[in-house]
C-alpha cells in the first residue's frame, strides 16, 4: 500500500486480486520509478488461499501508461509453479503488445 499507493479503500473494497488493485500498483509502479510503462500483478497462486469468488489460479494483471490504466483477468490451472510462469508469460506478452502497438 505504502509504496505503491494502492488505496486501503480498494483493497477493503475489492481485495488484492482484483482489476483496481492491480492498475493502481501499475500506476504506483510508473510514478515511483518514472517510467514510461507501470505493470501490477496479483494473484492466488495455490494451493491455499482461495474463496468462493476467487478461486485458485486467478490472476489480475495491470499496465499503466500516460494514456490510461487497463487490466486483465485469467484464470489458470496447475499447481503454484504452473500459474506464476503462465502469469509472467502472459505479463510479458502482454507488455510486448502494447509496446508494438497492439
Amino acid at each position: 500500500m505504502n509504496l505503491l499507493g494502492v488505496s486501503p479503500e480498494s483493497l477493503e473494497q475489492h481485495g488484492a486480486v482484483s482489476q483496481e488493485t492491480v492498475e493502481q500498483m501499475a500506476r504506483g509502479v510508473r510514478t515511483l520509478f518514472g517510467v514510461d510503462v507501470g505493470m501490477g500483478i496479483s494473484g492466488i497462486a495455490g494451493p491455499g488461499g482461495a474463496t468462493p469468488g476467487k478461486p485458485v489460479g486467478l490472476t489480475w494483471i495491470g499496465i499503466s501508461t500516460a494514456e490510461g490504466e487497463k487490466a486483465w483477468q485469467f484464470t489458470w490451472q496447475g499447481d503454484r509453479l504452473a500459474v506464476k510462469e503462465q502469469t509472467a508469460e502472459k505479463a510479458l506478452q502482454l507488455l510486448l503488445d502494447y509496446l508494438e502497438g497492439r
